[in-house]
């Protein structure tokens, strides 16, 4: 059998790093930064990028070096993607705050709003059912990355816990300090605002959670594999018929129903850079879809019907 030779040099100085000799033809990009890790510890297979060319794209892990267009001594381009930081602990840490952090304003705890409302309660009913929806949301965050999500990678860099908490946290901090604060005035129209926002809310979450569990059954555990998501016999899921994420036009609705519930312009500000965030995210989505399957269904938009 013909073995291979990898050659390892750093994409920016072109240094040798490394060099495998006796390499199985039938070896994955995952095999080779094994053994890249075992010459350079510092760098564990998470943290690598490999990739033809120096500024090119970064090779699958499940890529074989056969397959790839290299001869039998394959030359490989490295870049440190910085330390790496599971999924699952980055979801749970950044989900978790917003519900500790909303609880601590609606308990009105010391050194909030001033001594005399220490542990005070707000006397209207919509300050009572906001913090309801805010805790089930996030709660439902929290049991959805535990049972229900499945990653297609398994870490992404440090830095992201950082920029991911600072958003969630700081604005859970602000719209809780409004919406419970014991000058908060109700909504402008009263219980019929509030109970149609409450349906809007309600609607969007389980219209989320629909999809979410759509999404799961696409991907065996343990699997890369990609499909296009079709609707299920659950009415939540017909929106895929128009849009390529509708877990994310579900996840708009859900903050637009509270933003009308509470009537607080921080929640109406982090539904609107929620918005641009995930637009960004579902035309990303949208557009790999387009390029990956030929018979990708031609109606769909990215995040809004017939829209956007």
């Amino acid at each position: 059998m013909k073995h291979y030779e990898v050659e390892i040099l750093d994409a920016k100085t072109r240094e040798k790093l490394c060099f495998l000799d006796k390499v199985e033809p039938q070896a994955t990009i995952a095999e080779i930064k094994n053994l890249f890790t075992k010459t350079h510890p510092q760098w564990y297979p998470a943290r690598q990028s490999l990739r033809l060319d120096p500024k090119g794209k970064s090779l699958k892990d499940e890529d074989v070096l056969q397959k790839l267009p290299v001869g039998t001594t394959a030359t490989l381009y490295f870049r440190d993607l910085g330390a790496q930081i599971s999924w699952v602990t980055v979801f749970l840490t950044e989900y978790a705050g917003p519900l500790f952090i909303y609880l601590l304003f609606y308990f009105r705890v010391p050194f909030i709003y001033g001594h005399k409302y220490d542990f005070t309660s707000s006397r209207h009913s919509v300050v009572h059912l906001a913090c309801i929806c805010h805790s089930f949301h996030y709660v439902k965050r929290l049991l959805e990355t535990l049972f229900v999500h499945r990653f297609s990678h398994g870490t992404m860099p440090l830095r992201n816990i950082f920029k991911n908490c600072t958003y969630y946290w700081g604005f859970a901090a602000w719209m809780a300090y409004y919406i419970n604060h014991p000058l908060y005035t109700p909504p402008t129209y009263g219980a019929q605002q509030v109970k149609l926002a409450l349906a809007i809310f309600v609607i969007c979450q389980l219209g989320n959670f629909s999809i979410h569990m759509a999404l799961r059954d696409l991907r065996p555990a343990g699997s890369k594999t990609r499909k296009i998501p079709y609707p299920t016999k659950n009415p939540f899921t017909w929106l895929f018929l128009l849009v390529s994420c509708p877990n994310y036009t579900y996840e708009v609705g859900s903050w637009i129903g509270f933003a009308i519930m509470t009537q607080c312009v921080p929640v109406a500000l982090f539904s609107l850079v929620g918005f641009t965030q995930m637009t960004i995210w579902a035309k990303g989505k949208h557009r790999s879809y387009l390029k990956e399957f030929r018979d990708y269904p031609p109606l769909r938009m990215p995040i809004i019907p017939f829209l956007l």
